[in-house]
C-alpha cells in the first residue's frame, strides 16, 4: 500500500524540515501544504529540502488546518495514494510513530486511526492541568455527537486514513477550522466507518496553541449539539429504524407528557391552594421514570453497537493479513 503523509503549515518554518527529515521510507509521498503561511513555509521547504517525496501545495487564502488537510486529501485521491496521515509541522508529533498509525488500517483492522494521550498515566502527567480537563470533556461530548464511545481525546491531530474512507467522504462539507478533527469523527461515523485508538505521548514544546479556550466553550458546543443531532436522525430514522429508534420516540413522548402534566397540575395547585391528588403526581412521575428508561435503553444500544466492520472490506474486499 502507498503511504502518504500530510503536513499543514502555517507558522512551523522552524520545525517542518526536522519533521520531513523524521518521516520514514514506509512512506511514499509527503504533502506539504502551505496555508498561506506568512512566514512562507512552502517556499522554504521548496529552497532547503531534497527529499524527492516532498510535493509541495499552495493555498492563495488562509483556510485553516481543516482546509490544508483536505487540500491533502483530494491530491492523494488524485495519486492514487491507499492511505493518509496527518502531521502536524510544529515538531509536537512523532514520525517514528506513523507505522503504528498506517498498520491497523493495513491488516484490515479499521480505517480511521487517531493518537490518544489519555492510555499511560506517564503522558497525563506531563499533560497540563487545563488541556486534561478541556480533552477529557470534549471527549466526552465527542464521544455522544459521534457514537464512538471508544476514542478519546477527540482534537489530536495525529491520524490516519484509508482511501477508501476518504473516497465516501464528503470532503468539501469537512470543517475548515479547529473543529476540524472532530467533524472528522462525525462523518466516519455517519459512514459507519472503524476508528482505532493510538496510543501517543504528549509533547509540548515552546509553541502558542491557536485553540483558545474561548473556541472550546463558546464555539464548540454548538458545533457538537449539531453534530449529535444529524447522527440520531441519519442511523435510527433515516438509514435504519430499530428498537433503539422506538425507545427514544417513546421516551420523548412519555418525558413530555409527564413533564407538561406535572408542570400545568402544578400551577394549578398553587393558584387554587390545593395540594395535587396521589394519581395525579404519579401520572407525571411514572411517564418520565419509564421514558427515562428507555432513554437510558437507547444509549446503551448506542454504546453497544460502534462500527466494528471497516469500510475497506465492505467496498474493497479487503481481507485480514
Amino acid at each position: 500500500m502507498k503511504v502518504a503523509v500530510a503536513i499543514p503549515c502555517y507558522k512551523v518554518k522552524t520545525h517542518i524540515q526536522s519533521v520531513i527529515a523524521g518521516i520514514g521510507s514506509e512512506v511514499h509521498t509527503i504533502y506539504v501544504v502551505d496555508d498561506c503561511c506568512p512566514e512562507q513555509s512552502g517556499n522554504f521547504v521548496l529552497a532547503n529540502n531534497h527529499d524527492e517525496r516532498v510535493k509541495v501545495l499552495f493555498h492563495k487564502e488562509n483556510q485553516g488546518v481543516g482546509g490544508a488537510i483536505v487540500t491533502a486529501y483530494k491530491q492523494a485521491i488524485e495519486d492514487n495514494i491507499d492511505i493518509v496521515v496527518k502531521v502536524d509541522g510544529d515538531g509536537q508529533m512523532d514520525p517514528s510513530l506513523i507505522p503504528h498509525f498506517v498498520d491497523p488500517i493495513i491488516q484490515g483492522r479499521a480505517d480511521y486511526t487517531k493518537g490518544s494521550r489519555f492510555f499511560t498515566l506517564e503522558s497525563l502527567a506531563s499533560m497540563p492541568f487545563v488541556r486534561k480537563f478541556g480533552n477529557a470533556s470534549l471527549s466526552f461530548i465527542n464521544k455522544v455527537s459521534s457514537g464512538y464511545w471508544n476514542v478519546m481525546d477527540p482534537t489530536n491531530g495525529y491520524t490516519a486514513i484509508h482511501a477508501q474512507a476518504l473516497k465516501l467522504m464528503p470532503l468539501d462539507k469537512l470543517s475548515r477550522r479547529y473543529f476540524f478533527e472532530s467533524d472528522m469523527l462525525f462523518r466516519l461515523g455517519t459512514l459507519r466507518a472503524v476508528v482505532q485508538d493510538i496510543p501517543m505521548d504528549a509533547v509540548y514544546g515552546d509553541e502558542v496553541s491557536n485553540l483558545s479556550v474561548k473556541k472550546v466553550l463558546v464555539d464548540f458546543p454548538p458545533l457538537y449539539f449539531k453534530a449529535f443531532f444529524k447522527r440520531v436522525f441519519y442511523n435510527y430514522f433515516l438509514r435504519d429504524f430499530n428498537g433503539a429508534s422506538m425507545e427514544l420516540v417513546l421516551a420523548l413522548v412519555l418525558m413530555l407528557f409527564g413533564a407538561f402534566w406535572g408542570s400545568s397540575h402544578w400551577v394549578d395547585s398553587i393558584v387554587s391552594g390545593e395540594e395535587a391528588s396521589t394519581g395525579t403526581v404519579m401520572l407525571a412521575v411514572l411517564p418520565i421514570i419509564m421514558g427515562f428508561q428507555l432513554l437510558l435503553s437507547a444509549i446503551d444500544h448506542d454504546m453497544t453497537h460502534v462500527p466494528s466492520k471497516p469500510l475497506q472490506c465492505w467496498f474493497s474486499g479487503a481481507k485480514k493479513k
